[in-house]
């Protein structure tokens, strides 16, 4: 019989062998998988939806947020993932459409496995006559407001099933209305205590904001982020050109460094809304990015 002295040696060397052969390399800078959200790659999926998949796989990604599921069923998708040794964490749903068919996209997504359930737009709090344009309308602080309160009691409802509900911010939520910014009144009016937050760097920034001092001054909102990189930010909306990571003027390394000191965030996706180059190319470029990315 092993002796116990021997099987403790033998456990402790099995730990550190695996302390040096454990996929590091698969690692984002604050000890997170490297994670995607698949509007990047919104162009390949419905072709291919498996096989971009797997490649999304082979750049060394390992979570994904969804953005859309391209007529597949909650089985078909969920198979898929595990052929490509992915793990859908996440997806992303406009307010629009949480208004018309929140419980068959909750049960979708509960189906799929993923742990958060985002809202990536919002609506309007009175809805657009049929046939009219989003555009010819702009958002009031009422109907940011209205939304606040609706996120409430759609997390109430995700709560239930086991799942977070949060919000994903653009540019727009930066842009004062009668000297308040909308995503402070978000900010305010969803209840930290059953939502949470997704903080989009790259946009923030192109708002003239620092993700960095948004984490410091509400730090325990933000669970997950979104990591992309642009040419000109500081020129704001117009001038901004996506690009990828470390070929525009972000520094994430600030940012980051504020993510490491909260102790909050659970996920990091890299969005690549256009492409440089190859999208192929552009995933490694961005994944590369993320694993070399010192904090």
């Amino acid at each position: 019989m092993i002796s116990r002295r021997r099987f403790l040696g033998q456990a402790s060397a099995a730990a550190a062998l695996y302390a040096t052969t454990r996929p590091t390399a698969f690692a984002a800078p604050l000890g997170l998988p490297l994670g995607i959200q698949l509007y990047s790659v919104r162009q390949q999926l419905p072709s291919d939806f498996e096989g971009t998949l797997q490649q999304v796989a082979k750049a060394g990604f390992r979570e994904v947020e969804s953005a859309g599921y391209f007529g597949k069923t909650a089985a078909e998708v969920k198979q898929s993932l595990q052929k490509a040794g992915l793990h859908c964490v996440s997806a992303h749903h406009s307010a629009t459409d949480l208004r018309t068919k929140f419980d068959e996209l909750l049960a979708f997504d509960k189906e799929v496995g993923v742990q958060y359930f985002i809202c990536s737009s919002p609506t309007f709090k009175e809805p657009l006559a049929p046939g009219a344009s989003a555009n010819s309308r702009t958002m009031t602080l009422d109907d940011w407001r209205w939304n606040a309160e609706q996120f409430n009691k759609m997390a109430e409802k995700t709560a239930a099933a086991g799942i977070t509900f949060g919000y994903h911010n653009h540019v727009h939520e930066f842009e004062p209305i009668d000297g308040t910014v909308p995503y402070m009144e978000l900010l305010r009016i969803m209840d930290p205590k059953k939502t949470t937050l997704e903080l989009d760097c790259g946009w923030a920034v192109v708002a003239g904001h620092k993700p960095q001092d948004l984490m410091r001054d509400h730090p325990n909102r933000f669970s997950m982020l979104h990591v992309k990189d642009f040419k000109s930010p500081a020129a704001g909306l117009k001038g901004a050109k996506v690009t990828e990571l470390g070929q525009g003027d972000i520094d994430y390394r600030p940012i980051l460094q504020q993510a490491a000191k909260t102790q909050k965030i659970r996920h990091m996706f890299v969005e690549q809304e256009a492409f440089d180059m190859p999208w192929l190319d552009s995933l490694k470029v961005d994944a590369d990015y993320m694993r070399n990315l010192k904090v």
